[in-house]
């Protein structure tokens, strides 16, 4: 029996598969990064983190129009702290425990970065499909972020002309080298926090190929766009 799915940024619960992971209550921010590096070998490096004031919570980077409060790199040279290693997660997350976490794509894996709307769609034709996924992330600022392999950057222009579309036509990103996306915990200003749409577990270890997942993501996206 299908699963209905809704679009809605507070997402709980894995929404493919079964024998999910849930997110484990009461883990710190800290407790979050050392996990993602021990037992996914992901790189992960901290952000900027929020400091209240006159109860408000801003960006420790200063900015009082910060796009992206608490969720960014905090430092120009974030690709080299990055680190794969518990203990260099644990001695990262020391000097500010509040940091956010962020992933380094490029490196273990890419992301296919869609609009929320589209995100639901498309998750829902793929359980149909019997597609095999990756970990997928929802963000506040209403995005989905489909992890897959690495070198997604360099196929999915490509694969989706193929399937008829013009790759400036689709709200259809890739994250790959030199860029990131922020893991749960972390928030976003007021906006609220990252969390899992599709949760890591043992059983999406391995990621899927950007080929796989292009169809439905290409056709969700052009789906929502002809209705906006």
């Amino acid at each position: 029996m299908e699963e209905t799915i809704t679009g809605t940024s507070d997402v709980t619960s894995p929404v493919t598969a079964t024998g999910q992971i849930p997110q484990q209550r009461g883990d710190t921010i800290p407790d979050a990064a050392v996990r993602y590096a021990e037992e996914r070998h992901w790189d992960v490096f901290p952000g900027t983190w929020l400091e209240s004031g006159d109860g408000v919570q801003r960006c420790s980077c200063g900015d009082a129009a910060c796009p992206a409060p608490g969720a960014h790199p905090a430092r120009p040279d974030w690709a080299t702290q990055a680190t794969g290693s518990a203990t260099g997660a644990r001695r990262l997350w020391a000097k500010q425990p509040t940091a956010s976490v962020l992933l380094p794509t490029g490196r273990t894996f890419d992301a296919i970065d869609v609009p929320e709307t589209a995100g639901f769609l498309a998750l829902a034709r793929m359980e149909r499909m019997e597609i095999t996924l990756g970990p997928v992330t929802c963000t506040p600022d209403r995005r989905m972020q489909f992890f897959v392999l690495p070198g997604a950057g360099a196929k999915v222009p490509d694969l989706v002309r193929r399937l008829g579309w013009p790759p400036a036509s689709l709200d259809l990103v890739t994250l790959g080298e030199g860029q990131y996306v922020a893991a749960p915990p972390t928030r976003f200003g007021s906006r609220g926090a990252v969390q899992w749409a599709c949760h890591p577990t043992a059983a999406n270890r391995w990621l899927p190929d950007a080929e796989e997942l292009v169809s439905p993501l290409a056709y969700s996206c052009g789906r929502e766009g002809r209705r906006a």
